[in-house]
């Protein structure tokens, strides 16, 4: 017999109240005597998936925290168990912050498998000073962020202009990527054709600078332009940066009249660039500063 003071329980995760995704695939040793994933590992796609969604906000993690003089620690973290997953299976882990307390920060995660609903749960985290772990409010730049994403508004600021412009953080984007990451030489990451080409610059919530790309008119080919020098900063690689890098090269592209783009991808790059439209030129690979490339084009209508 029911009675008015019974609880209703929450309504259970649906993927439309998700912006982001994080993609799995079950692994052989995940799975347990049951045949089905342990317990403890959805945990662990959680924590990854969260991984995923600074990226996807390009907030590079340790150097966002280190700015913000502070950092995230688990309080509570609760799942629950509406199905199993199996060996193989291709899955997907929604997440989203749910709510922002005064030092607390509510994401609520769910696991699909297309669309049926696995394991969901919640995450609490508190913002805390990394020294002593005694909680401090959440800094309001982190907050607008969060509730921006959340929001479905962009993330990202995308510049165009000039060298004279762009070229500084540009040149300090380049460093960190081709000459410190990649161990490339400083002047490989630069050539006389940057100070006249169009550059694109994009920059995170913080205005730090995390992805460029410029676009070079060939003189010896009417209509015909070079997209190059492509560079995503590493913590943010695989987040949505290089595509607002690209789509607007291509705006400035078209809105300058050419009718194809050129381009030397790297071979890892090739699938990124195909998906834009792009076609691999056949032929062997090129070497570039020693690192195998691959021509590619794109008409443009």
């Amino acid at each position: 017999m029911s009675n008015g003071n019974a609880l209703i329980a929450p309504a259970a995760p649906r993927r439309s109240d998700f912006r982001f995704f994080d993609r799995l695939r079950v692994r052989w040793a995940e799975v347990d005597m049951q045949k089905i994933v342990f317990n403890g590992h959805y945990l662990m796609y959680f924590d990854t998936a969260v991984a995923g969604y600074w990226r996807a906000l390009a907030l590079p993690y340790e150097a966002t925290m280190h700015a913000l003089q502070g950092d995230l620690y688990v309080r509570k973290a609760t799942l629950e168990y509406e199905g199993s997953a199996r060996y193989d299976d291709a899955c997907e882990v929604g997440m989203r912050c749910a709510r922002i307390g005064n030092s607390s920060m509510l994401f609520s995660a769910a696991l699909f498998r297309d669309e049926q609903l696995l394991v969901h749960g919640e995450l609490v985290y508190v913002f805390a000073d990394p020294a002593t772990q005694t909680s401090r409010p959440v800094p309001p730049a982190l907050r607008e962020v969060l509730t921006r994403f959340e929001a479905r508004q962009a993330v990202l600021e995308v510049h165009c202009g000039d060298w004279a412009t762009l070229g500084v953080d540009i040149s300090a984007l380049r460093q960190a990527v081709w000459a410190d990451e990649l161990g490339l030489p400083a002047a490989a990451a630069s050539d006389e054709c940057d100070a006249r080409a169009m550059h694109v610059l994009a920059r995170n919530h913080f205005g730090r600078a995390v992805g460029c790309g410029r676009l070079v008119l060939q003189g010896d080919c009417d209509g015909v332009g070079q997209i190059g020098r492509m560079t995503v900063l590493q913590p943010v690689r695989g987040g949505g940066v290089g595509k607002a890098v690209l789509n607007a090269l291509l705006t400035q592209a078209r809105s300058t009249g050419l009718v194809e783009l050129r381009l030397q991808s790297q071979r890892q790059a090739v699938p990124f660039y195909r998906h834009a439209g792009f076609v691999a030129a056949p032929g062997e690979p090129l070497l570039l500063d020693g690192v195998p490339h691959v021509p590619m084009t794109l008409r443009l209508g």
